[in-house]
């Protein structure tokens, strides 16, 4: 008998948590993503929402606000229509709960939390919601317990199967004060399903903020760090992405005396900014963060929002692929339970493109796991030495052109974003790479076809990859034990480098005994080579 109440017992304790554990997992494939959505029209949701090609688990809108005096408040945007949408494909919708920053509103609310909470759990019942987020900011860590003790009522009152969550903010350096002190992230992650880091606003708006990233990699990784070393289970932790960015104006205020020091803006208003003005957007390889800089003429203006920008010169910090694809590599990397995002709308149209397969660690759909050159494109990609030919295609057997080689090889020496001392090649005009190629000539690591002619979409043949390779490492060379290959003697152009390269153990023939030198190098071909010489360009770029 007393055998049989102890199972009856265990049970009791088991079902619940399963009941739980339930709602943390998707009816979808994956790991987890979650996206904010509080830009644009109610009418504009699905569309928002459909634009992301079937990558969310979780949407939050922005339904329920707690009032100055700390009371519920369901916002006019909460739409049945939508909710039954969105279950329809099998999204849940956990609207966040949001203070806005008023830290009146959060305090009261912290104080009316008995029922504030009742309030929360009835009205996600009422409207067939699936959960809460909830998102109190700007308020001290004197309420630090009372916060935990909120989020501790929610779970008692929400029913289990629904989901409680709560937006955290990044704490990297461990900050025991301030809004950042707010957050008891071990004892939150007692209660909630998880913790939604806001890993960005690194920097902010205020004259205050340094100028540089909304979020570098280094930032992302140490909050991701933080909350492991605090306790908060691996499969509790969602690690949030900004898609907006950040603008400064260089060169003091606006015609109209504003000061413009950490503006955020959407994403999608970079890249017309840039054209317009014949900017430039560059890669920071240190913080693995996108910048553009533009400069707007005198007697010229533009709009972004009700913001007038006027004649001077401006930076912006924001997130492109190559800064979120970095980002999604973390995911897997610490083993937690997935990504969330600030927020809809405020990305380009083509994150959604590579965004779900890069978070599932099939970054490129033609480069599978099993493929035998996997981890030499896995490397060369993380290292972002060699793009896609898309978001989402590697084309491993297409050839490598001169240009293509010439950048991928300038990328990896960290000599990218160098300008030559002067131009001597007639058919680089407009060309992508043409700086690329010009500092490479100047530092004497290839020649053109011609003193005036670089031929820059032409394969690139092997005997051309190891002519280039020798010149920029110089490597010692035995002549005297001759070649190895059938079809390289002392009587080729490429005879040194080629054995140079080989006795290096970076160059191989062919079963045949051949080394095929006029055949040309294909992508694969190089993302092995680059891997292999990795130590190489890493101390080269030291120098």
């Amino acid at each position: 008998m007393k055998q049989l109440i102890k199972i009856i017992i265990v049970l009791l304790f088991i079902i619940p948590l399963t009941l739980r554990m339930s709602t943390t997992s998707s009816s979808q494939s994956g790991m987890f993503n979650m996206s904010y959505l509080f830009f644009g029209t109610t009418s504009s949701y699905l569309t928002q929402v459909e634009r992301t090609k079937g990558s969310l688990h979780v949407v939050s809108p922005n339904y329920f606000d707690i009032t100055t005096d700390g009371q519920l408040e369901v916002t006019w945007r909460l739409q049945s229509s939508f909710i039954d949408q969105m279950h329809n494909k099998g999204i849940k919708v956990v609207p966040f709960l949001a203070n806005h920053w008023d830290a009146t509103a959060g305090i009261n609310g912290l104080s009316n939390r008995d029922k504030l909470a009742r309030d929360v759990a009835n009205a996600i019942e009422k409207y067939k919601l699936d959960g809460v987020n909830v998102d109190i900011e700007g308020v001290g860590h004197a309420y630090r317990d009372a916060h935990t003790d909120f989020i501790r009522l929610l779970r008692q009152y929400v029913p289990n199967n629904k989901e409680v969550s709560v937006a955290v903010a990044a704490n990297p350096n461990g900050w025991k004060t301030g809004w950042h002190g707010f957050y008891d992230y071990n004892a939150l992650g007692s209660y909630a399903d998880y913790l939604m880091i806001m890993a960005y606003d690194e920097s902010w708006e205020s004259p205050d903020s340094p100028i540089g990233p909304v979020s570098s990699l280094s930032f992302f990784e140490r909050s991701i760090q933080y909350a492991i070393n605090q306790g908060v289970p691996k499969d509790r932790i969602v690690a949030g992405l900004p898609f907006y960015g950040r603008m400064w104006k260089l060169d003091g205020p606006t015609l109209e005396g504003k000061q413009i020091t950490g503006k955020g803006l959407s994403s999608t208003h970079v890249k017309p900014l840039v054209d317009k003005y014949n900017g430039k957007i560059r890669f920071d390889e240190k913080t693995q963060s996108s910048y553009a800089t533009f400069t707007i003429p005198s007697g010229q203006n533009s709009f972004v929002g009700s913001t007038n920008l006027t004649a001077g010169e401006y930076v912006i910090w924001f997130e492109n692929e190559n800064s979120i694809k970095a980002k999604l590599r973390q995911p897997k990397k610490y083993g937690i339970k997935g990504t969330g995002s600030w927020a809809l709308t405020h990305e380009t149209p083509d994150t959604w493109d590579y965004y779900s397969s890069w978070l599932n660690s099939t970054y490129f759909k033609d480069v599978p796991t099993n493929y035998w050159a996997f981890e030499h494109i896995d490397f060369v990609s993380q290292k972002m030495w060699m793009n896609g030919r898309s978001s989402t295609i590697f084309a491993p057997e297409n050839y490598l052109t001169r240009a293509q080689a010439t950048g991928v090889l300038m990328r990896a020496l960290g000599q990218d974003n160098l300008k030559p001392s002067e131009y001597k090649f007639n058919d680089l005009n407009g060309h992508w790479a043409r700086d690329h190629i010009e500092v490479a000539r100047e530092r004497g690591y290839l020649k053109g076809k011609a003193p005036e002619r670089f031929d820059p979409e032409a394969p690139l043949t092997r005997e051309q990859l190891a002519s280039i390779l020798y010149n920029i490492f110089d490597y010692p060379v035995n002549t005297s034990a001759g070649s190895q290959y059938k079809d390289i003697s002392s009587d080729n152009w490429s005879y040194e480098a080629v054995l140079a390269l080989t006795q290096q153990g970076v160059l191989k023939g062919f079963e045949d005994g051949r080394f095929r030198p006029d055949s040309y190098s294909t992508r694969t071909h190089m993302a092995k080579i680059m891997h292999l010489m990795s130590n190489d360009f890493e101390e080269q770029q030291v120098q």
